[in-house]
């Protein structure tokens, strides 16, 4: 990287933040309280709050959301007449999984061929890191030329709204002119990229019952009805034969008009088998920005080790459905309901709970805003020229804040680039990347001012 005064600032701060990031990734946060306590939550969210006030935001306060959550905003002064820009993240991180599986402890922030590991280093506890890496860099060099508000969500990963209905209901809260979600990542390692599409999402609970009890399988199996075999035979109707996504009265034929992503290096970043096909047709572009996808997230039904021989008397299952642009989110969820009301066979009783919901998104890619980052990122990556990528996943809060404030610029960058396999085990982030990003991000922020 050129030399800069932001980008010395920036590379100075690195051993700084690595400090911080690591006591970040320290607080077990996942905001599903069956499984970890409330009190990891709100030990994170107040780190963040005190963050916040060493670097002289005001009106910090930690926001209790109708979810049983809590959200940490604050708002740092700029000068008169400046412009105000939202800074996003969250501080709520997937459940590390099997922690056996990763090489070293998941709320251990540890360095290891160059990168740094743990549940939430890229998502996206590294993402409010390099806000703070921005803003100290600008301090440091002049000053922050707009007014900044931050906020840092606490129940992203669960889906389950806490943030957009609390936004809702205090509508001048985050107001703001331009909005740099965090929560996003390059395309690849060292590409700069700004997501401009998110897939929505409805998540679904499904539970199917049989018979009053289970059943020994030697005396009634063959006429007794199985509930974990209707199950599968549910879940199986909602793919294609060639793995494509099959729900009633969905669309799947969309395609993808942007950046192009290669079935090889799909299969390299996905870590795919070798001899083991891609699921879906058209293009891998298409399958994973432009088209439904449906993915079955868990099971309940007795595991392999203590299983006896009993026909099932009921099972469930968490059912994932990832939906485009254009598609509303709430109108597929009633279409994957009556899918699977269609398609349970048997006659057998089943109850369908949705549990998570969150619309698809479309940034307007001509907005000034984009120019500025644009600019800020050919400094922060010489060379290169900022792409423009979708992203399978979603982020509720985007079509909230869109709808709120329809005049805002909405930008989405981050630290998720396919190396960091975040929600997957052994989680990382590559400094560089933070460090380029914060660099990316201090710049935008003058050259939007400037604008």
């Amino acid at each position: 990287m050129p030399s800069n005064p932001v980008a010395e600032t920036v590379a100075s701060l690195l051993p700084r933040a690595k400090a911080e990031l690591a006591e970040l990734v320290a607080f077990r946060s996942v905001a599903d309280f069956t499984q970890f306590p409330k009190s990891e939550s709100d030990a994170a969210a107040g780190w963040i709050a005190d963050a916040l006030r060493a670097e002289g935001f005001t009106d910090v306060a930690l926001l209790d959301t109708p979810d049983g959550t809590r959200s940490v905003y604050g708002h740092l002064p700029g000068p008169e007449g400046a412009k105000t820009v939202l800074l996003y993240a969250h501080y709520d991180v997937q459940p590390p999984l099997d922690e056996t599986g990763w090489a070293t402890p998941p709320f251990e922030l540890t360095e290891r061929d160059g990168r740094w590991y743990g549940r939430g280093t890229a998502d996206c506890k590294g993402g409010f890191i390099m806000h703070l890496l921005a803003l100290r860099a600008l301090k440091a060099n002049g000053g922050v030329p707009v007014h900044v508000k931050v906020i840092v969500e606490g129940s992203e990963e669960q889906g389950t709204g806490g943030l957009e209905r609390y936004a809702e209901q205090h509508p001048e809260l985050l107001k703001a002119d331009t909005i740099v979600i965090g929560d996003a990542g390059n395309f690849r390692a060292g590409l700069p990229t700004v997501t401009t599409t998110l897939r929505g999402m409805t998540l679904v609970r499904v539970r199917i019952d049989t018979l009053a009890g289970n059943l020994h399988s030697g005396q009634f199996g063959g006429a007794a009805p199985d509930a974990l075999a209707a199950l599968i035979r549910v879940l199986d109707s909602l793919r294609a034969e060639d793995g494509s996504t099959t729900v009633d009265g969905l669309d799947a034929t969309a395609g993808w008009d942007g950046l192009e992503y290669a079935e090889e290096q799909f299969r390299t970043d996905a870590k795919v088998l070798d001899g083991v096909e891609l699921i879906g047709d058209g293009s891998v572009a298409d399958r994973i920005w432009a088209r439904p996808a449906v993915t079955v997230l868990g099971i309940d039904c007795p595991p392999v080790v203590g299983a006896t021989p009993s026909v099932q008397s009921s099972a469930r299952a968490l059912v994932s459905l990832r939906v485009p642009p254009g598609v509303d989110a709430a109108e597929a969820g009633k279409l994957l309901q009556a899918h699977i009301e269609a398609h349970t066979p048997w006659g057998a009783r089943v109850a369908i709970e949705q549990i998570g919901q969150g619309q698809p998104f479309r940034a307007d890619t001509s907005s000034p805003a984009y120019q500025a980052m644009a600019d800020a990122m050919a400094v922060a990556y010489p060379g290169e020229t900022m792409s423009y990528a979708g992203q399978g996943g979603s982020i509720p809060l985007c079509n909230t804040l869109a709808g709120l404030y329809p005049e805002a610029e909405i930008l989405l960058i981050g630290l998720s680039e396919p190396e960091a396999q975040i929600h997957a085990v052994n989680e990382s982030v590559s400094p560089e990347e933070l460090e380029r990003l914060s660099v990316a991000e201090a710049l935008f922020l003058r050259n939007y001012a400037a604008g």
